[in-house]
């Protein structure tokens, strides 16, 4: 069975403290997202000003079981969205067809 991604690329709000918001994703990987069923990594990428999540899952199933959990956000998601452009948000979720 193949590997899920979610990837999301956004901007943070004008002025969000790039080190506040990377400890709000510590909090929200460790206390909610690393412990989903199927949880693999998550990565956050970073170009200029468009950040990207790549969190990778057992399967599809685990991904969109961990999107169903994240419908009612906890404190630390909300922490972490409120760095985020919400308005700027790209959202796919793929498939791994092939690793090398």
């Amino acid at each position: 069975m193949s590997n899920a991604v979610y990837y999301v690329s956004y901007k943070l709000k004008k002025g969000a403290s790039v080190q506040d918001f990377l400890l709000a994703a510590e909090a929200l990987n460790n206390g909610f997202i690393s412990k989903q069923k199927g949880y693999i990594s998550w990565k956050q990428l970073v170009d200029g000003d468009t950040w990207a999540d790549f969190a990778t899952f057992e399967t599809m199933d685990d991904l969109k079981n961990f999107e169903a959990a994240s419908r009612n956000p906890s404190e630390a998601a909300n922490k972490f969205y409120s760095f985020i452009n919400l308005n700027s948000c790209k959202t796919h979720r793929f498939i791994v067809e092939k690793s090398y």
